[in-house]
């Protein structure tokens, strides 16, 4: 299908002004060589006469929508609605709040606007991920809370630990981790980062060479700046490229979300990193729409459910 250009608001109010052509755009970014039964996969199928949202499986018999099964499931907000809010999230670079949410498409309650929020977050999930390689940063920061000057050791119980990857003029990672110890560290190095990296640079912080050697990369592929005899940059010996997203997050989340609990804090660091690494694309809007047909449902008792002590 033909790629949309990036456009505004009022563009996109223009173009999909209506259910039917949200409905149609989705069809086509579901499926791309036409309609699929969910049920038995076969591509025979047929509008229902009367209600031409409702779709048939010649084969099966069984009815099914575009919105069936994917984040669109069960919601009873227009098309038109979802298209203006998925719009709003990915050209909000700090992103955007639920109570902004429902004051600009006029919802509901804070609730309804929350869930929608997360759902369209949901989508933004990404399970393959290509190796980062070139030039690599790896730092972590701190989430929450206003007290400073404590050092990062375990004792910092009120503060979430977010650990940040990101490749030069390439792409970033953000992980919600436990600690800061060696094995963590090594884990999400290994699971992100290219065995053909050129460097890996770092901090001074303790856990970093050990957790070199056991995500597999040689020292010699190891660079350091020491923060902690304040200095910044050497060169091309720095962390700023990863510190500038850390910065984005947080002005994202003292200056939009204002406050984020522990166990929704992934999904808003998925969301942060898939629009930023997509910041320049023209297809920003149209991956996440995509992305959005494709996922899985997202119930409101899943995303509310207490977690396991």
């Amino acid at each position: 299908m033909p790629v949309l250009p990036r456009f505004g608001l009022s563009e996109l109010t223009e173009r999909f002004n209506c259910d039917s052509k949200c409905r149609e755009y989705l069809e086509q970014l579901r499926w791309p060589s036409g309609p699929v039964c969910p049920k038995c996969g076969k591509k025979e199928i047929a509008r229902v006469v009367n209600r031409d949202t409702v779709l048939r499986c010649v084969d099966c018999q069984a009815q099914f929508t575009v919105m069936a099964g994917t984040i669109f499931n069960d919601s009873h907000l227009p098309l038109s609605k979802w298209f203006i809010a998925t719009f709003l999230l990915c050209e909000s670079k700090k992103g955007i709040s639920a109570l902004q949410m429902q004051r600009i498409l006029k919802i509901g309650g804070y609730k309804t606007a929350w869930y929608l929020c997360h759902r369209i977050r949901a989508a933004m999930l990404e399970s393959q991920k290509a190796p980062l390689d070139g030039v690599v940063e790896v730092d972590e920061t701190y989430i929450g809370g206003k007290q400073k000057g404590r050092g990062r050791g375990p004792h910092l119980s009120d503060k979430e630990i977010v650990i940040g990857i990101r490749q030069r003029n390439g792409q970033l990672r953000l992980f919600h981790v436990q600690n800061t110890k060696a094995a963590t560290l090594a884990k999400y190095i290994r699971e992100n980062v290219s065995e053909d990296v050129d460097v890996i640079i770092t901090d001074d912080w303790v856990g970093y060479p050990k957790a070199m050697m056991e995500a597999g990369f040689h020292r010699n592929r190891h660079k350091t700046i020491n923060h902690s005899g304040r200095v910044y940059v050497d060169g091309e010996i720095h962390t700023n490229t990863v510190e500038n997203a850390f910065s984005l997050l947080k002005r994202g989340i003292t200056g939009t979300w204002h406050k984020i609990s522990a166990k929704h804090l992934p999904a808003y660091l998925e969301e942060m990193s898939f629009r930023f690494n997509r910041r320049k694309s023209d297809t920003l809007f149209q991956d996440t729409l995509r992305h959005m047909v494709t996922a899985p449902v997202l119930t409101f008792a899943k995303l509310t459910k207490e977690e396991a002590a």
